[in-house]
């Protein structure tokens, strides 16, 4: 598995090999700083520990900053990649060519907050009837039940609060890379605003 830190830029479109026109959302992937590397023998398993976007040491606490290497500036993101495929050693920057032999990757972001909404947005419901007189539009219904058990049970879909979410968008095709422009073009939707988080790894269910 292979993965980085990137953020969303948002979405256009172009044209495929086939001239045809496809979505595809952008994503802007600065170089990755490997802050340290975990191995079998000492932490219980190996990963790699990647950063991005730097910040003034005097803007963390200590405890934060000691976990930076001499040399290595405190970083505003931190991910640790389990089994990363790839050699690599602390301080070394590794950008979007990564994903030069990948054809799929898995995105993961938080969705967008949508606030406290209603069963039809929330959760799809279909509503009452939409004729005068009735005054069942948008409601969700009975919720409860009768004498036994007499309580609603758990995991009833109520209105309440909606997005904001650990969301992952899996096997995304990769339209097109450049290096240049540090750019990751991948086919459709990802979750989250723009200029957010993203965490993009090599898809665990299709082949690179």
């Amino acid at each position: 598995m292979i993965g980085l830190i990137a953020k969303k830029v948002g979405m256009t479109q172009v044209f495929d090999e086939s001239g045809n026109l496809v979505p595809v959302t952008v994503i802007h992937v600065e170089p990755n700083t490997v802050v340290s590397l975990k191995k079998e023998e000492t932490a219980g398993y190996d990963a790699v520990v990647l950063g991005l976007e730097d910040i003034k040491a005097s803007r963390t606490s200590k405890p934060y900053a000691g976990q930076f290497p001499e040399g290595i500036a405190p970083k505003r993101h931190l991910k640790e990649f389990r089994d990363f495929d790839r050699e690599v050693a602390v301080g070394d920057q590794i950008g979007v060519e990564l994903f030069e032999s990948t054809r799929f990757l898995d995105v993961t972001a938080t969705s967008k907050g949508k606030g406290f909404q209603g069963v039809m947005k929330r959760w799809g419901f279909h509503g009452g009837r939409a004729s005068h007189g009735s005054k069942f539009h948008r409601e969700a219904g009975g919720t409860g039940n009768s004498t036994t058990p007499g309580h609603c049970f758990k995991n009833i879909k109520m209105p309440g609060r909606m997005g904001r979410e650990r969301v992952t968008v899996q096997n995304l095709k990769i339209q097109k890379i450049d290096p240049e422009l540090k750019v990751v073009m991948v086919r459709g939707a990802v979750p989250g605003n723009k200029d957010c988080t993203l965490i993009i790894k090599s898809a665990v269910k299709k082949e690179f």
